[in-house]
């Protein structure tokens, strides 16, 4: 169980990281509003998460569709209102829990994910928003779509699947400066009409803020490490 001094703590640091996302955005020029929160529960149990949430906190992110099935069923009999997000690679057979699961998937990578989750939605009659992750580092070992093949991909999810685009998302490589990840991924977004760009983490939220960002994804200097 959490302690009292472990529950305020992760108060304190939302109320820390939303007032540095609020001075990012003053400099930026941009309105607070304007830059989503998305605070990354992955790996922290339900005693852990819930201080965030009776502080007023809405919007999450998880990475497994498992650990997500067993940890927000309970806290949305409490938080009926709060969203969620998949923000971690979707395996075509866990389609159905995912979309049972989560508000938001923001890790479409591949056209057999992107077809899976088009009959999905038919067969429950909810088109969930996506977003299409983009590898911008052009990484072998790590899921998105090439930037390359970017334009076509955001047509076929839109124009023959139906799915509902919202945005784009990224993980720039650990060893390269985000601030040229994020400018793609923003001109990328641009040239589709795309609004929405979930980039930076608790390193470099403020350089995405910076370039764009409308949802930043935030878990260690909420939540602590794990």
């Amino acid at each position: 169980m959490e302690t009292q001094s472990e529950h305020s703590d992760v108060v304190s640091n939302l109320v820390e990281v939303k007032a540095l996302i609020e001075a990012a955005c003053q400099k930026a020029a941009r309105s607070a509003k304007d830059v989503t929160l998305v605070a990354v529960s992955k790996f922290h149990d339900t005693d852990r998460v819930r201080p965030a949430l009776v502080a007023g906190h809405r919007v999450f992110g998880e990475n497994r569709v498992q650990e997500a099935q067993e940890k927000w069923p309970d806290l949305r009999l409490d938080f009926p209102d709060l969203k969620l997000h998949l923000i971690g690679p979707l395996q075509s057979n866990k389609v159905k829990q995912a979309v049972a699961t989560f508000d938001v998937i923001e890790s479409v990578d591949r056209e057999k994910l992107a077809r899976s989750l088009a009959r999905e939605f038919v067969k429950t009659e909810c088109n969930l928003p996506i977003y299409i992750q983009i590898n911008t580092g052009e990484e072998p070992q790590k899921a998105g779509i090439l930037p390359a093949a970017a334009d076509d991909f955001i047509l076929l999810c839109r124009d023959e699947l139906g799915l509902d685009v919202q945005g784009l998302m990224c993980i720039p490589p650990a060893d390269e400066e985000p601030a040229m990840h994020f400018a793609l991924l923003s001109k990328i977004a641009s040239r589709n009409d795309l609004k929405n760009l979930s980039m930076g983490m608790s390193g470099d939220f403020e350089t995405a803020i910076d370039l764009g960002a409308t949802h930043v994804r935030i878990g260690t200097a909420i939540f602590g490490q794990r």
